[in-house]
């Protein structure tokens, strides 16, 4: 790679090893499926996240949804998976009554949206049950006045501490609790089960191919699973911990189970902390979102661009803008790609990056922009020279007060085939690893391809 140290002044111009979540979001191929709008949902929707725990396995002083990890608690993490979802309209998080302020903080912190606090139980069941009972309540307006309850008509249950849940997954969940009543993710069961009698010994084996694992999210529409609460027994608020079953024995609603992907395995272990964190560095390194401004030179570097990276197990998604349906990738996206083929490219990352601040993304994780800088023969001065190098140095020292790590790339356009091939490949290659490491020291400078 070449460095450029130009500082010009101008114009603002293990098969125990967790399975890898393909979210934030994903695809294959280097292409990402899943585009805006893709999944409606016309029926209110929330979510009850109960974090009550006290994470005694861990073998940690902290409750394992408030651990750390990349300057930010699980929870955050989890919470973060839900609001990405448009049609999520609100959170309810449950946590002990000692640990309210401290999750207070964290919403306020990390400015999480559409999320309440309430106070949990003694028990699994009572705290969510207290989750549920929170969504049906009656809201206050602004002279005091008590406003009719927002009853969601589905309400998704799921653990605090499985940080990647995926979209399509939730839309499953949603669309058939909406349909049956109730539905809840299954997996095949990894080891077989056996009974064991009261001497230690063995005493028989499931066969394992008949029976799943259950897991989360669960869905319900709201009258069930609050009919379920409302009829079940003490001994089952003080022993169980089985949403799917009080459904089915109280409302003789029998749910849809729905195989999920092996994303959703939860965090039990202190181990597992050490790899959610590593899934997470890698993940925010996989996508990106190139930004043309509509420009037909900017759309042919950014479609080569896609195909090279997407050899580099990298996905990019190409839009013209951020504006109407597009500006979700502001929501959604740590890494973007500005594509410029004029001499004012660094007015259009700054607007770029009114908007990132705008959207607080980078309270959460350095965001990564990356000016490509298209220059081709017809740009040559009266001396005959390229004109110098564009002005980022500046731009980029303010962005990174700002959390924001800002690089620009200079790439001459050839018109020799193979010659070009080489040099997009290039700027795909240098644009992985600077998302990769997210590191500071080439900030500002820019490299030439």
């Amino acid at each position: 790679m070449e460095i450029n140290h130009t500082n010009m002044e101008g114009d603002n111009c293990d098969p125990d090893r967790p399975a890898h979540p393909g979210i934030f979001p994903g695809g294959e191929g280097g292409q990402r499926t899943h585009q805006p709008g893709e999944r409606r949902v016309d029926f209110p929707v929330s979510v009850v996240l109960p974090a009550g725990g006290t994470g005694e396995r861990t073998g940690l002083q902290t409750p394992k949804q408030f651990c750390s990890f990349l300057g930010r608690p699980l929870i955050s993490y989890t919470i973060q998976a839900f609001e990405r979802v448009s049609w999520i309209q609100s959170i309810v998080v449950v946590v002990a009554k000692e640990n309210m302020d401290l999750m207070t903080d964290i919403i306020q912190r990390f400015q999480h949206r559409k999320v309440r606090v309430v106070p949990g139980g003694s028990t699994r069941h009572r705290s969510i049950c207290n989750g549920v009972l929170a969504l049906g309540e009656q809201g206050e307006g602004e002279e005091g006045e008590k406003l009719p309850a927002n009853r969601p008509k589905v309400v998704i249950i799921h653990d605090a501490v499985r940080p990647f849940v995926e979209e399509d997954f939730l839309y499953k969940i949603a669309t058939a609790a909406k349909e049956q009543g109730a539905a809840g993710a299954i997996r095949p069961l990894v080891s077989t089960v056996i009974a064991t009698t009261s001497e230690g010994f063995l005493d028989h084996s499931l066969e394992r191919a008949r029976y799943r694992a259950s897991e989360m999210p669960q869905g319900f529409t709201y009258d069930v699973i609050f009919q379920a609460y409302q009829r079940c027994t003490e001994s089952d608020f003080d022993f169980g911990t089985e949403c799917l079953h009080l459904a089915l024995q109280y409302c003789g609603t029998n749910a849809k189970l729905i195989e999920g992907p092996p994303t959703l395995w939860k965090v039990t272990y202190k181990r597992d902390l050490a790899a959610a964190e590593s899934i997470i560095k890698e993940t925010l390194s996989r996508s990106a979102c190139i930004i043309t401004g509509g420009s037909a030179q900017a759309v042919t570097l950014a479609d080569a661009l896609q195909k090279a990276a997407g050899a580099l197990d990298m996905e990019l998604d190409v839009i013209p803008d951020l504006m109407g349906d597009n500006c979700r990738y502001l929501l959604k996206e740590w890494n973007f790609i500005q594509v410029s083929v004029n001499r004012s490219c660094v007015s259009e990352v700054e607007s770029m990056l009114k908007d990132l601040e705008a959207a607080n993304r980078a309270l959460l994780h350095p965001l990564v922009v990356i000016l490509v800088h298209l220059s081709g023969s017809d740009e040559l001065s009266v001396s005959g020279r390229t004109p110098e190098p564009v002005p980022i140095a500046d731009v980029a020292a303010a962005a990174k007060l700002r959390n924001i790590l800002l690089y620009g790339i200079q790439l001459h356009q050839s018109k020799d085939t193979e010659r070009w091939e080489r040099s997009v490949l290039r700027v795909a290659e240098i644009t992985s690893a600077l998302i990769r490491e997210r590191g500071p020291a080439l900030v500002g400078q820019l490299l030439q391809a």
